[in-house]
């Protein structure tokens, strides 16, 4: 089993792990020092994670939400986020997601995005494509729509009061107004939603290194375009743009800090 097979594979065992809790009303919810959530279900599913990974590439490090760092010495590292929109799980939401991510000499290479309550499942190695499956279905290539105006495009991102917190409502709001929707089907949902050609531009402007590395293999290999806000193609700014690449410098230019 080569690293992308087992990406997927321990994506969708980890997810198996947070359906045990899901929407059962059977775990207690605690506050990390940044007052983010955290359940037994977060914990579980990177467990679950890390043991596969240790297991087939011992030499690998590892860097996850919940648990300390693993350092490796084979240049490639694993980013795990074992449940991306915490919040949505907690209140019974189903668009909640593992991401696993593998880097390869600090480059985002590999990336999955499994939605467990869904059952959906994107995936990409930069070079080979992506894919896209729901349950145990064959998978198919995963592309971004061919939407060419933002008057017919779907916007989304997870919080718009973060958008507010940091001082970009503004830029927001401009290019709101100029699609066709706005949505709040945020985390790593959204990205999935780019990618497999449901929505056209989806966005954070917080993020932290395991909300962000799947995302961009998984953009760019479905044809769409991955940027900062700044427009630098880079998986390490903690924030992103995601786009079908139709119109990403205007997006871009429609946002900004204020």
């Amino acid at each position: 089993m080569n690293r992308l097979q087992l990406a997927v594979a321990a994506a969708k065992k980890a997810g198996e792990v947070t359906k045990k809790y899901f929407l059962k009303n059977n775990f207690d919810v605690e506050r990390k020092t940044d007052r983010s959530p955290v359940t037994v279900a977060d914990r579980e599913a990177e467990i679950c994670l890390r043991e596969a990974i240790i297991e087939a590439f011992p030499d690998d490090g590892i860097l996850g939400e919940e648990f300390a760092s693993r350092e490796g010495t084979s240049g490639f590292r694993w980013i795990l986020d074992p449940i991306d929109g915490t919040k949505s799980f907690i209140h019974g939401v189903p668009l909640y997601t593992t991401l696993v991510a593998v880097e390869h000499e600090g480059q985002s290479v590999i990336g999955v995005i499994h939605a467990p309550a869904t059952g959906e499942c994107v995936y990409a190695e930069v070079g080979g494509g992506a894919f896209y499956t729901i349950g145990d279905e064959p998978p198919v290539p995963a592309r971004v729509s061919s939407c060419e105006k933002l008057q017919d495009a779907l916007l989304s991102t997870s919080s718009v009061s973060m958008i507010h917190r940091v001082g970009m409502y503004t830029g927001w709001r401009a290019l709101s107004e100029k699609c066709g929707l706005t949505r709040t089907w945020g985390d790593g949902y959204g990205y999935l939603l780019v990618a497999t050609g449901r929505a056209e531009i989806m966005l954070d402007p917080v993020m932290n290194l395991w909300d962000i590395a799947s995302l961009m293999p998984v953009i760019t290999e479905a044809g769409g375009a991955f940027t900062d806000f700044l427009g630098n193609e880079t998986h390490t700014s903690g924030n992103c743009v995601a786009t079908n690449g139709r119109f990403h410098e205007e997006v871009l230019r429609l946002l900004h800090w204020e």
